[in-house]
């Protein structure tokens, strides 16, 4: 009987704190997120993504407006990235 005891409590003992522990951690997430970034329809340009006419801020109106999180992060990123190569190229004399 003592040891039934000892299991049940020990038992309890670890669904409580593995509870805890859940309840902790969807805290401390909610918490980190972001708050959703609202974006303001632009003006369409037609200018081809890589072209020399590229732009920051043209490369991120193409981002589609339904994107989740992660994929506007991508796609924010790849236009930075795109950026600083086009800042190197107009940066060679003689261009």
């Amino acid at each position: 009987m003592r040891i039934h005891r000892t299991i049940t409590t020990r038992a309890l003992s670890l669904f409580v704190a593995t509870a805890w522990l859940l309840a902790v951690s969807l805290t401390v997430h909610a918490a980190e997120q972001k708050p959703a970034v609202a974006v303001a329809p632009v003006k369409s340009v037609a200018v081809a993504s890589g072209a020399v006419e590229d732009t920051l801020p043209i490369c991120l109106t193409r981002i589609p407006q339904g994107a989740t999180s992660g994929q506007r992060m991508i796609a924010e990123q790849s236009c930075q990235r795109d950026e600083s190569d086009r800042a190197s190229m107009r940066a060679v004399p003689g261009r």
